[in-house]
């Protein structure tokens, strides 16, 4: 008799996860995934901001799951899924069947309308994503040195984060500790007291799902860095030259987007309900109504915690408890056993603003400064994937903060 066929779409926090707790599995399982590497997201922008390379932050999938025999992995990007032939259709037009599936197609960023804007203000989802932002921060840096004209100069040394989320607020505190610190003494024809960083958030207050008290904080250590922090606050237009602000237009060569997600086109090919940015609506075993076969989870499951009644946050620690109980249900389906729903263990959030800087939610206890900087410092490398970037990530970071130099101030292309 053969062996049932599970396939599970994307490789980030959910999907390695799914795959991991099928290691023993009596199935034949297929990740299909469109790079060949899983990606440790929050620490995205730290390879934007040139603390961290590429390498530090992913590792190959097939050398995570090397030694999972039950597991075949292909690098490929799914045009759509035809649920009712249990059939996945490629972008190459080749078709894979399943028996079981798990979509875990994370999320990309979502400009509300503009689609056009992405050109010029790139959002932070890959690591193209991120080494693409480096390069426009560190070339920009370059261009200012070599411009004369003072408003032209201005223009290139303006920064401007849209968005007021972890993203935007951890980004918008590396780029003020690389204007303010690591080019100190390094250009000669402008000072860095002339840099300026804009984060822009359209509500009253950054890091919105956290306490107020925390919010706060946050924007204090922000404006300590030399950033000026703009909230209920609108973006109306974006420009290669410019963005504009309300009423404010701002001239600026750099624009980092990090104010919105949404999620891949490609599950509305499952015609199934979605809600407004584009996730599918689960049950509480997060499977599809009707078709207990699929699941869906991490950033493109719409699902409601069964505590607060809210729908949960497309954040890494849902996608990774997620993927752990997609992997306990499948065990049981594929023993036709019962299936309890999924429950969220919410253990708290935290970001970073700066090297010691940092604020933290765990178990109800709020945390700031140095003491949430070493906790989220802790936990982050605790769940990054392989001993050899767990080192090199926290000997980077010791660099960093002993000699307040960036280690990864590499413009590999002559564009910006």
């Amino acid at each position: 008799m053969a062996r049932p066929k599970v396939v599970i779409i994307g490789g980030g926090f959910a999907g390695l996860n799914v795959a991991k707790g099928l290691s023993s599995a009596n199935a034949d399982i297929l990740m299909i995934d469109r790079t060949n590497h899983h990606l440790f997201q929050p620490l995205l922008y730290q390879v934007a901001t040139a603390t961290l390379s590429p390498r530090d932050i992913a590792a190959p999938l097939r050398s995570i799951l090397r030694e999972q025999k039950n597991l075949k992995i292909e690098m490929a990007e799914v045009a759509s899924i035809d649920k009712t032939q249990r059939a996945i259709h490629l972008s190459d037009g080749t078709t894979r069947d399943y028996d079981h599936l798990v979509v875990a197609v994370g999320s990309r960023h979502s400009y509300f309308g503009h689609p056009e804007w992405e050109a010029i203000a790139p959002g932070l989802k890959t690591l193209q994503d991120a080494v693409r932002i480096r390069e426009k921060i560190l070339s920009s840096l370059e261009i200012a040195e070599r411009v004369a004209d003072k408003e032209d100069q201005r223009q290139y040394l303006t920064y401007v984060i849209v968005g007021g989320g972890p993203t935007g607020v951890e980004m918008a505190g590396a780029i003020a500790e690389i204007a303010k610190k690591s080019i100190k003494d390094e250009f000669r024809t402008f000072d860095i007291s002339e840099t300026r960083i804009i984060l822009v958030e359209g509500a009253p207050r950054v890091l919105m799902p956290y306490p107020e008290s925390l919010s706060a904080i946050a924007k204090d250590n922000l404006e300590e860095m030399g950033v000026e922090v703009r909230l209920n606050s609108i973006v109306t237009d974006i420009q290669p030259d410019g963005i504009q602000i309300g009423d404010e237009w701002i001239a600026t060569k750099t624009i980092v987007w990090a104010a919105g997600n949404m999620a891949s086109p490609m599950l509305k090919t499952l015609g199934v309900p979605v809600d407004r940015i584009g996730r599918v609506e689960v049950a509480p075993d997060l499977t599809i109504p009707g078709y207990p076969e699929i699941m869906v989870i991490g950033d493109c499951s719409m699902s409601i915690d069964l505590k607060t009644k809210a729908p949960l946050p497309g954040i890494g620690p849902v996608a990774m408890q997620q993927g752990h109980y997609a992997a306990r249900a499948l065990t049981l389906r594929l023993s036709n056993k019962k299936v309890p729903p999924f429950e969220y263990f919410d253990k708290g959030t935290m970001a970073t603003i700066g090297h010691g800087r940092a604020v933290a939610s765990v178990f109800g206890l709020q945390f700031s400064g140095l003491i949430a900087w070493i906790l989220w410092s802790i936990i982050h490398v605790a769940y990054l994937v392989g001993f050899r970037n767990k080192v090199v990530v926290m000997l980077e970071w010791a660099w960093s903060m002993i000699s307040t130099k960036r280690s990864v101030r590499l413009i590999a292309h002559s564009k910006n």
